[in-house]
This record gives structure tokens, sequence and C-alpha cells, in this order.
């Protein structure tokens, strides 16, 4: 039963001039108290021949107005003592929790406490939480916990994150959460065998999560403290970035992190043999378009006549070297009369296959550097996160739209089929993907949308675990929406406030949402009827190069750096000096 204490003074009595209910009352506040927004409460029921009943809830409005003033004007006399009058505060209070399960309304003039300890623990079900990740700290300055069991899987999975760009703090929440899951040891052996795939869109600011922050203060050391976790970076970092354009080293495209970074690209031979074209033509709309039944034909076509050939590959008996040669090769064979139909079907009109020529010709310049045929095989270039570290950063923010909807949606894919193949749950992949409405619209079809309602309706049982944000979930595909077991809101827009989608905000909460600042969360979790808003600790990581400390030393390395410098350009497996021409 949820403890009500007599050592705690009372805040308030339950009015009788509004209607109570068994799920929603006010209180009227003490002279001398106060309560504010999101405050937990507890008042009990005398019932007869029964055990008392005892009924907990969070304060979602407040309000206070003068009682013996009839006009608007009276206010002025009340204040110079003209006219009497009493101020009265009153509390709306959305029940959380009713113990035990009678659902009767409080009786008005019962007495309200302030929940506190175990009271407050219970009225928010934190009791009955058996794995609680702590996610911030609640108005109160008191931990605020999520259940694991909704986040890793066990009873369901999914984040949605939602806010205004720049100031909801998405993407510093998501990285925070993945933190307290590493750190905070209430997954187990799963949270020690856990990685994290993070997409990194916007600037290199995710390039240092596992350098320390040097403007982190004392009250912030106070704060992780106060949540049981390490003020420390992330332990175990990994970061890919795309090769720089024009540069045939392939050296990775950054200029803030100079060392333990590693460029990812794509093979041809990868590139025909994974069947990756369909994920040049990644826009909303291109599943309704004609040109897709040329796209799968050549697809289809590369995969069963492409053969390796000295790092690049051969087909038709000629040999391609670059992205550039192999558009420049299929779109010759699709305007020749003689080849057409081979490559693309006899049932393909000359309108549909130069739509199809336009749009491949057009991804040419976003693609060259990431399908290569001039560099070694045997280096690592491809982005597994299980062969990778625990969190694995993989930076877009250089590359065009075309480009980065390539590799987010060849990653995944990639990383889903992996996680087929073993049959397991375990380990667990986090996947951070920020501007998520343009993965998966909410209108029209692309291949990596359904990698992604892939993953949203059949991720949990494989263990791979979506942390999706976005400016506006209302521009988000539904089902990804709907599946998300964990919704998180922080600065909204007034008209995306207003969207169906944000329906589980009380409406006090909704309009707090267009003040929020940052580091202010609203959090809704399946087993707590009431959002809580959340408050959580500064990046104890460094967020930007200026804020940054001195790496870890076992990050200073890349895995290219420690990879054979000899190996032979274009082997597959590596060679020996016995097959080296000298």
């Amino acid at each position: 039963m949820i403890g009500v204490s007599d050592e705690t003074s009372p805040v308030g009595r339950v009015l009788g001039t509004a209607d109570a209910t068994p799920l929603q009352f006010w209180t009227a506040v003490t002279p001398g108290s106060y309560l504010q927004l999101d405050d937990v409460v507890v008042t009990q029921r005398d019932l007869p021949d029964r055990e008392p009943v005892t009924i907990a809830g969070v304060v979602t409005q407040v309000r206070a107005r003068h009682e013996g003033a009839q006009f608007d004007s009276d206010v002025f006399a009340i204040a110079e003592g003209t006219l009497p009058a009493l101020v009265q505060e009153a509390a709306e209070i959305t029940t959380t929790r009713v113990d035990p399960e009678l659902y009767v309304p409080p009786a008005p003039g019962a007495v309200v406490h302030r929940a506190t300890g175990e009271a407050r623990d219970a009225a928010l079900h934190f009791d009955r939480m058996d794995r609680r990740i702590p996610m911030g700290t609640g108005r109160d300055g008191v931990p605020v916990f999520l259940n694991a069991d909704f986040l890793d899987g066990t009873r369901g999975a999914h984040v949605s994150i939602s806010g205004i760009s720049g100031v909801a703090t998405k993407t510093s929440f998501a990285t925070f959460l993945l933190y307290s899951v590493f750190r905070s040891g209430q997954l187990g052996a799963d949270g020690a065998n856990a990685r994290a795939l993070i997409f990194n869109v916007k600037g290199e600011d995710l390039l240092f999560l596992d350098h320390p922050n040097t403007k982190l203060d004392e009250a912030t050391r106070a704060n992780y403290k106060l949540l049981e976790l390490p003020a420390t970076p992330f332990s175990d970092v990994r970061v890919y970035a795309p090769p720089r354009a024009g540069d045939s080293s392939g050296a990775p495209d950054v200029s803030s992190r100079l060392t333990g970074v590693d460029s990812f690209y794509w093979t041809l031979e990868e590139f025909c043999d994974k069947r990756l074209l369909p994920y040049v033509f990644a826009d909303a709309d291109d599943e309704r378009q004609q040109y897709t039944m040329v796209v799968h034909s050549v697809t289809a076509h590369l995969n069963r006549y492409a053969v390796p050939a000295e790092g690049g590959i051969s087909i038709d008996g000629k040999r391609i070297g670059s992205y550039g040669d192999l558009v420049d090769h299929i779109v010759e064979q699709l305007t020749d009369d003689e080849t057409r139909s081979t490559w693309a079907g006899s049932a393909v009109n000359m309108g549909t296959v130069n739509a199809f020529a336009r749009r491949l010709i057009g991804s040419k310049r976003d693609l060259a550097r990431l399908i290569r045929g001039d560099l070694a095989q045997r280096r690592p270039h491809q982005i597994k996160t299980a062969e990778s570290a625990q969190v694995t950063v993989v930076d877009l923010h250089n590359l065009p739209d075309r480009a980065q909807r390539f590799v987010v949606g060849v990653t995944l894919k990639t990383e889903f089929e992996e996680k087929e193949k073993a049959g397991t749950g375990r380990p667990l992949l986090f996947v951070v993907l920020d501007e998520l409405n343009k993965y998966a619209p909410r209108e029209g079809s692309s291949p990596i949308k359904e990698v992604l309602l892939d993953i949203a309706e059949r991720g949990r049982s494989l263990g791979v675990i979506l942390i999706g944000a976005q400016q506006t979930a209302s521009e988000v595909e539904r089902r990804i929406v709907t599946n998300s077991a964990i919704r998180v809101v922080g600065r909204l827009d007034p008209a995306e406030a207003a969207r169906p989608e944000y329906g589980f905000l009380p409406p006090a909460m909704r309009q707090r949402a267009l003040l929020a600042r940052p580091g202010t969360m609203f959090v809704n979790q399946p087993d707590i009827p009431v959002p809580l808003c959340v408050e959580f600790p500064f990046p104890a990581w460094a967020t930007r190069k200026s804020e940054s400390g001195p790496p870890p030393a076992d990050t200073m390395k890349s895995i290219v750096q420690g990879a054979d410098p000899f190996a032979v350009v274009g082997s597959r497996g590596g060679s020996s000096d016995d097959d080296i021409p000298f």
C-alpha cells in the first residue's frame, strides 16, 4: 500500500466545489503552502468495512483566484485593502495510482499530502519496475526512471523523440539515454554486450563522444552522482566517415577529429553482389514511379553478370573501375536497342528508361566517393557493429542528401539482415537516427522506409531498438510512431503541438512544450498514465571540438592504421608475396 506520511505537512484538502472523480480531482492549497506542476501528491479515502483507499496523482494544472470578488475591477480594491477577499490556490490532480484498486473518488475535505520517498516511487510506479534506467530528475529534483522492459523489447521497444531543431535537444537526450543504458547496469549482461549505431547528420558534434567535456562543473557531477551514474564520456567508440571527394587514398572527410576515424565505402563488387542499386533511388515517392521496374531489372542483371576484376568489376566483357564508369555503361546498354531488353525487359518503353537514366546519371556526383573500384577490398571499410566498438558513429554531415539516404538505407539493411541471420534478440542493437521524417515520411514509399518499418514492427524480436528523432512526429510514418513504446517531447512548434500525434500530453503540458527550455523533456511510457517532466544533466562527453578534452589512448589509432599497409589494391582477402609480379 502507498504510504501517507504523518510527518509531512498537509499541502491542501480535496475541493468540495468541483467534481471529484476517481481519475481526476481538485485540491485547495493550504495557505502558506504551494503546489507546482508535476508535483506528486497522495490522499486517502476511508470506506465502511474496507481498508482505506490511497489515491496518488500528479499535479497537471494550478490556478489562483480571489474569493469574494465579483468584478474584474475588484482586484484593485482588494489590493488597496478596501474590499475583503481571500486569495485561494487550487491544483488539478490527475490520478496515477489507486491502492487497493477500488476506484472511488476522494472525499471532499480529505487531507492531501505531498508524496516523498517510497510514496512518490509508488505513485509513479517506480516500485513496480524491476529494472529502472535513470533518465534525469523531476521538477522536485529527485531521479525519474524509465522501465527497461519497454526499451529492450521485453514488453515493448523503440523511442520516438520530437521537438524543434536546435532547441529541443533531441540528440542530446538520445545519447544520454544510451549512456544511462550502458552505464547504469540495469540491463545486466545485455547492457554490457549491447551495441549502438548512431548516424551523425549535423556538424561533427557526435564525433567526440569518447572525449571528456571540459565544461563539466561540480553541480553537473553532483547530478550524475544523484542518478548513480559516473560523469565520464563513452568508453568504447568507433567513428566512421566518408572518403574525401577526389581523394584517391580514401582518407576520411572530417576536419575537427583527426585521430581514431575510419573511412567507410562500398566496392563495386559489393554494390552489384548485394543488390544496392535500389538505395540510389531512395526518395520517398520513387516506389510509385514506373521506372522502379527498370531499377529492379538492372539490379538483378548486375547481380547475375558482374564479376570481380582487379579492384573493379567486369560485365559484358568490359572492365569497370569506378561508379561513374558503371553508370555510363548501364545508360549505354539501356539506350541501345539491341541490349535494352536484356537489361530492362521487353515491356519497358523509352520514356521509362529515360526517367531511370536521368536519375542514375544525377547520382554520379553524389555517390562516386562512396562506391569505389580503386581502393583495397581487404582494407577495413564496412560498417559492421558486431565487429566495431560498443558505440559506432557514422558521420554523414558532409554528404549530400542522396548520399545520406544511400548510407542510412544500406547500413540499416545490412545490420538488420545480420540480426535475422543470427536469429536471436541478443545482443541488443540501438539505432539512433535523426530526421526520421526524411527517411520514413508519412506519404509515399522507399527502400529506406521499408527497412525502418521492418525494424519498427519486427525489430523488437530481433533485438534492434530504434531511437528516432524528428522535428514533427505528424510527418513520420504512423506505424513507426505507433510501435514506439516510449514517446518523448521537447520544445514544440505551436502548430505541431496541436496535432493529434501529441494527444498523450495533457492540455497544460502541451502549452508547456511551447516554452520548454533545452534539457527539459516530457516522457510518456506505458505503465505511467501521465507523462513525466524530466530534466537530464549536461553531457559528460564533448559535444563539439571547443569543449573536447584529451581522447582516451585506445582511440588514437584507427582500424585502418592497424591493418596491413601492404594490402594489394583490389585483392580479395589479401595476397601473398608470390601473387605480386615483381
